[in-house]
């Protein structure tokens, strides 16, 4: 019993920043709820609500290793921007395909990301300024693409990136096939942990955890399932999502990137080539952010010039509030995720009461306040 005690309460105090943002998420649900008198909680609302959250997410998810490194990219809202410029640009003016228009705008990113990486790793500039002059120089270059001017109408199949859906019966296997995967590699992990010996949750609590996490993603797809699908832009961010939580968790390269974040110096003396992995970090990233940018611009259905604007914000706050910490070493790619949903909720329940837009980023700003103070709190402890 006091195996059992110690191994709940150590768990707890170990993520405790995630229960932390778990049950502000579930307080911000129940008070929309409460003063839209039941508006929020409908499935419309929350089906578009899930919509709000993909093109921060996606982004969310790349930046979640990049902040976990000790660094910071200030520049994804332009660079998303220019992304989806020039994916619109090679589309419309140039008469280009889709698939061809959409590598133009992904290799982009990645030129920018790589670009990016030469001067944070190979000329030890920091990410801080290297990325706010980005920010600057390829604000400019979206002026420069688009002459100043919305390039629109996109084709059908480019606005298929965020705003198509996924017919409802292949969402409902898509979710049946997740919950299914997510009980697998659950009980796989403790079956391994028993293997060699490590303390594991009691049958009980494992079957619990296992039953409320089913239960979740049932809510998740089910509301999906019931207006219209999943959309296109959730399995991209779920696809991205599962490929970078693997990285992160089963790749010597993703091992590398904490230990970078945890002490560079020290993982330095241990043989990791920390220039290398950091290039290649911002490179994979500045793809990413190509990847949001895209989403973006399809569900525009046009390349604007004010695109992007104030995304690094939202997309730093989710990352913060899901539990990643600024001073490296720490952090999760589903806690990016919840956090992102958490910034959606709160954009999303304020425009349902009609809320002053002076008092939504104060409220806003005044919640990453609140969220660095307790990554600081808790790394003191």
């Amino acid at each position: 019993m006091d195996n059992k005690s110690g191994f709940m309460r150590d768990a707890f105090q170990k993520n405790i920043r995630q229960y932390t943002m778990l049950f502000a998420l579930v307080a911000i649900w129940v008070i929309f709820t409460v003063l839209t008198e039941g508006i929020f909680i409908r499935p419309g609302n929350l089906s578009n609500l899930f919509l709000q959250t993909m093109t921060v997410g996606v982004v969310a998810v790349g930046m979640t290793l990049v902040i976990v490194t000790g660094n910071i990219d200030l520049s994804v809202g332009s660079v998303a921007a220019l992304a989806g410029a020039v994916g619109a640009y090679c589309q419309v003016r140039l008469g280009w395909d889709t698939a061809p228009a959409l590598v133009a705008a992904v290799g982009c990113g990645l030129l920018i990301g790589l670009w990016h990486g030469f001067w944070i790793a190979y000329r030890m500039v920091p990410s801080f300024i290297v990325t706010l002059a980005s920010m600057l120089i390829f604000r400019g270059a979206v002026l420069g693409v688009t002459g100043g001017t919305t390039i629109a109408p996109l084709s059908e199949s480019f606005k298929a990136l965020g705003q198509s859906y996924l017919d409802p019966i292949v969402s409902a296997a898509v979710g049946i096939i997740a919950i299914l995967l997510f009980c697998f590699f659950d009980l796989r992990r403790r079956f391994r942990r028993v293997k060699y010996s490590f303390t594991v949750p009691s049958w009980p609590l494992q079957l619990l955890k296992l039953a409320l996490g089913a239960a979740v993603m049932a809510a998740f797809f089910g509301i999906l399932v019931f207006n219209e699908g999943v959309p296109y832009s959730v399995m991209l961010v779920l696809v991205l999502a599962v490929i970078f939580h693997f990285v992160s968790n089963h790749t010597v390269f993703g091992r590398h990137l904490y230990a970078i974040g945890g002490n560079a110096d020290a993982a330095k003396l241990s043989g990791i080539n920390n220039k290398k992995r950091i290039l290649q970090l911002f490179t994979v990233f500045g793809g990413v952010t190509a990847l949001g940018g895209l989403v973006l611009t399809s569900r525009l259905n046009a390349a604007t010039t004010s695109a992007g604007q104030g995304m690094e914000l939202d997309v730093i706050a989710a990352v913060v509030i899901g539990g990643t910490s600024l001073l490296g070493g720490e952090g999760t790619i589903l806690g990016s995720l919840v956090g992102a949903l958490i910034m959606a909720s709160l954009d999303n329940g304020m425009s349902l009461l009609d809320t002053n837009i002076t008092y939504q980023y104060v409220i806003k700003g005044l919640i990453l306040l609140l969220a660095v103070w307790v990554d600081m709190a808790t790394r003191k402890k």
